[in-house]
């Protein structure tokens, strides 16, 4: 029997306080002082679905041989290329067998169901895995309700028929053009309809209808059910369609919309990976993807979801939450205001694609070296170790530094440098196991990087080129703590 055998998440660390949206836009709209109560996560400026996914995917991966991954689907609504699968940049990234299957599922918000159905449906060597992630970086207007609601965020699942956290039941889709939101190729932000319409004639009649039917098909009934996922940025809309199938209201998994808000695509999977974190063996998890139609999968845990717990998943993810209170720099990174960049800023940032092909293992994968002779490990990989008792020539095999650790060297805060928050840092890192690289620093509060802090690296956006719409990725140090 297929089921999950390993669940991460990532969450950014910058939480929007929702009061100072309000505090900005409540001249205009009274209406959303209501909404002003906790925060959301936002991505800073050089995270998008891509980076998030890279995040929550190691995280899942700490619980899977990433060697046993043969297929992996990304599930998103915003994805940064449209003409560039999405999902092979995230499996570099990762280091995944370039013998990889790999998939992007989006223009649906339940685009992570329907891929987790495809995967168990797939299931067939025993000891392979497949990675679902589902990433989510929604913009949306200034001042509006999905502001207050929506949230960044990515979560990641890996599939197999062994050593389970969770086992499916079975699983149920309709497939209905119920139109509550949509975006055209040419628009920038959703557009949606009637709270209250939707509710009704969509989340009351399609959710029903395919969860009793999968009830049936598993002859379980709905008040054994001991986890009831339904995203929605509706905060009574669950409890609504719960209480009409007969579920508990304390099965209700709450969307975490005062916490870090509602993260579209990603958000079942989210949840689901919360869930895992505790669930007892045997309790039952009814998850529910809406979005023209609505799918529902029935899993049984199996108790070992806390055991096999990842080192960062949901509930770390929410503890290393950082309050940001500037609601400028919201709207500067998710580009909402046209800001005077200066000169330094308009270089041209083309990428030469010829050059960036030589050099991905290290650009994308950060792949070193490491010496055959001596074990001297360094980065970037070269033709002679650079250890100057060896010097031996082509004695490089690959040595992967996306999971190192390591201290800062030197450090530089530069302010003529451009940079979307300045001050620019940058560096000299030295890493653990061994070579050092000089590299930018992200996500650096003030005062707390010095010679000698410790740092973790994560793949970044280094640099967008908007005249020709390519990002840039790259690996950045950020410290730890």
């Amino acid at each position: 029997m297929p089921g999950i055998t390993a669940y991460g998440a990532y969450i950014p660390r910058a939480r929007l306080n929702k009061q100072v949206i309000a505090e900005a836009n409540t001249w205009f709209d009274a209406s959303l002082q209501s909404l002003a109560k906790g925060e959301r996560s936002m991505c800073h400026w050089d995270e998008d679905a891509i980076t998030m996914a890279v995040e929550a995917a190691q995280d899942c991966l700490s619980n899977a041989a990433a060697s046993q991954v043969d297929t992996l689907y990304l599930a998103s609504t915003t994805l940064p290329f449209l003409d560039r699968q999405n999902s092979v940049v995230v499996g570099e990234a990762l280091n995944l067998s370039r013998n990889l299957h790999s998939m992007d599922i989006t223009a649906s918000q339940r685009a992570a169901t329907s891929g987790l159905i495809s995967l168990l449906n797939s299931t067939g060597q025993q000891d392979a895995q497949k990675l679902l992630v589902a990433s989510e970086h929604r913009r949306s207007k200034a001042g509006s309700r999905q502001e207050m609601l929506w949230g960044d965020a990515a979560a990641a699942i890996c599939i197999g028929e062994e050593n389970l956290v969770a086992e499916l039941l079975g699983h149920e889709t309709i497939a209905n053009d119920f139109v509550d939101h949509y975006r055209g190729d040419e628009a920038e932000f959703d557009y949606d309809w009637e709270e209250r319409w939707i509710r009704e004639e969509g989340f009351l009649k399609d959710v029903p209808a395919v969860v009793t039917s999968l009830l049936g098909q598993t002859q379980l009934e709905a008040g054994q059910v001991n986890y009831f996922i339904l995203p929605s940025d509706q905060a009574r809309t669950p409890g609504a369609v719960a209480r009409k199938l007969g579920i508990e209201d304390s099965a209700v998994v709450d969307n975490q919309l005062a916490l870090c808000g509602v993260a579209g695509v990603a958000q079942p999977l989210l949840l689901l990976a919360k869930v895992l974190e505790q669930a007892q063996a045997g309790e039952l998890i009814l998850l529910v993807g809406f979005g023209q139609g609505c799918d529902a999968l029935l899993f049984r845990a199996t108790g070992a979801g806390s055991e096999k717990c990842p080192p960062r998943g949901v509930s770390g993810s929410l503890s290393e939450g950082r309050s940001e209170n500037n609601y400028h720099r919201f709207l500067s990174f998710n580009n909402l205001v046209q800001r005077d960049i200066g000169k330094r800023g308009e270089t041209d940032k083309q990428t030469y694609l010829s050059g960036y092909n030589r050099r991905k293992d290290l650009l994308t994968a950060f792949v070193g070296g490491k010496c055959r002779e001596c074990g001297a490990v360094q980065i970037p990989r070269e033709r002679y170790c650079v250890n100057p008792q060896c010097n031996a020539l082509d004695s490089q095999d690959d040595y992967h530094f996306a999971s190192s650790k390591g201290v800062v060297k030197t450090w530089t805060a530069d302010r003529l440098t451009f940079d979307w928050d300045p001050p620019a840092y940058f560096g000299m890192i030295e890493f653990d196991d061994g070579g050092r690289l000089m590299m930018d620093f992200t996500e650096v509060d003030s005062g707390n990087i010095d010679a000698g802090t410790p740092v973790s690296v994560h793949f970044r956006i280094r640099q967008i080129d908007h005249q020709r719409g390519f990002r840039k990725y790259f690996w950045k140090a950020v410290p730890c703590g």
